[in-house]
């Protein structure tokens, strides 16, 4: 960690910030844990707090039954029993200090950001400091990926693009021998898929057909499924990472029809879906080469205007996409200036994901959503990228 310690300091000369406050009360706060090097498994039931000071040495302030937990974090510690050290133990750490900052995004913008309590906030302004957020610090420090978490990703990727087939081939299997299937079947037949490969998910993946597929986050159960009959339009959104230690996600998401011809209103509402996608993707390329990334809201509104222009802005019910890393929704820039105004700049060594999409109530939704990840050489989608609605056959 020390390596990290000296890069996180050089940043806080760079921003102007004369430290870093680190906070945490029952995992509350991931970023916390993850900065300070702790292993997600290890659970503290005692407030503890790490300043990174611009210069000088770091600090713990923990509890004196917990402080053995922190032995492999560096700098100098202060063990506290009662509320009162508490007090004590962060004046005497944040002395000399008069811009901090911690997980906190003002008017709760980026509610990612937004891991500390308004009372730890305010405990801390007492010690005479001003609190910043520690948003671009988190981009810079929790969100870039490693090689092997890079390797993680495409392994990930691997595996989604692969199950993303075997949905659509099993749902033409059953259709061409009893001329039907149901969401949740499909939906059961990929999770235990995900389950013998052991990739870990949140969720089972969504299956959703007609209707159903314009509920972004429809998940179909035992209880509430719906029938796929040929004639229907189907959507596969399906997420997961490796079990490996600090393995990021995968996420993609493709729709198909069962039978030959489209429709003309799904083709139309593909067709510029997949030209919004594709339309973020390459001013990315643009900026990069131009040498200076864009904010995740610009990119946002470049798919925005594109599906604007077409007549269905109020039909896109999301951001853009979101940050990938250990969780699905990581803590980086957001393709958002939608829910949030992501002002974060995209940075070289992260992933995000690219997924417009247009939800017609009562009718259908079609997304496209590949994953892109950048470096400093290029902006690069992780897998195949969707051009043709998938056609699934069907018994004849």
């Amino acid at each position: 960690m020390a390596t990290d310690i000296r890069r996180i300091q050089a940043a806080l000369h760079e921003q102007g910030i004369d430290g870093w406050l680190l906070y945490d009360f029952h995992g509350v706060n991931p970023v916390a844990k993850n900065i300070v090097g702790l292993p997600p498994e290890k659970f503290m039931t005692r407030r503890w707090y790490y300043f990174i000071p611009a210069e000088g040495e770091p600090h713990g302030l923990y509890h004196a039954i917990e402080a053995s937990f922190f032995s492999a974090v560096p700098g100098g510690r202060t063990v506290y029993r009662t509320w009162q050290e508490i007090e004590a133990g962060l004046r005497a750490i944040l002395r000399g200090s008069r811009r901090v900052a911690m997980e906190y995004s003002p008017e709760c913008a980026i509610p990612y950001i937004a891991r500390v309590d308004a009372g730890t906030i305010e405990l801390v302004k007492k010690t005479g400091v001003e609190v910043v957020t520690s948003a671009d610090l988190v981009s810079a420090f929790e969100t870039r990926w490693d090689p092997g978490q890079l390797e993680s990703h495409l392994a990930a990727a691997r595996f989604l693009y692969r199950v993303k087939d075997e949905g659509f081939a099993e749902t033409s299997r059953r259709l061409q021998a009893a001329g039907a299937a149901d969401e949740y079947e499909i939906q059961q037949h990929l999770w235990a898929i995900f389950q013998a490969e052991r990739m870990i998910s949140d969720s089972p993946p969504i299956v959703s057909v007609n209707a159903h597929s314009a509920d972004p986050h429809f998940v179909a159960t035992a209880n509430d499924h719906a029938p796929i009959r040929p004639g229907d339009f189907l959507l596969l959104d399906l997420w997961a990472k490796t079990a490996a230690p600090r393995s990021v996600y995968a996420d993609i998401t493709w729709t198909g029809f069962a039978g030959e011809r489209v429709p003309e209103k799904i083709q139309q509402v593909f067709d510029i879906v997949r030209g919004a996608r594709d339309a973020a993707i390459e001013f990315v390329r643009r900026r990069h080469g131009a040498g200076e990334l864009p904010c995740g809201w610009e990119v946002d509104e470049v798919a925005r205007t594109y599906i604007r222009e077409r007549g269905f802005e109020d039909r896109f019910l999301h951001r853009t996409g979101h940050s990938i890393h250990d969780e699905v929704h990581g803590n980086g820039a957001h393709i958002d200036n939608l829910e949030t105004r992501d002002t974060r700049r995209i940075l070289t060594r992260t992933c995000f994901s690219i997924e417009p999409g247009i939800y017609l109530a009562g009718e259908f939704g079609v997304r496209s959503e590949c994953d892109v990840y950048v470096d400093e050489k290029e902006v690069r989608v992780t897998g195949p990228l969707q051009e043709e609605i998938v056609r699934i056959g069907v018994r004849k």
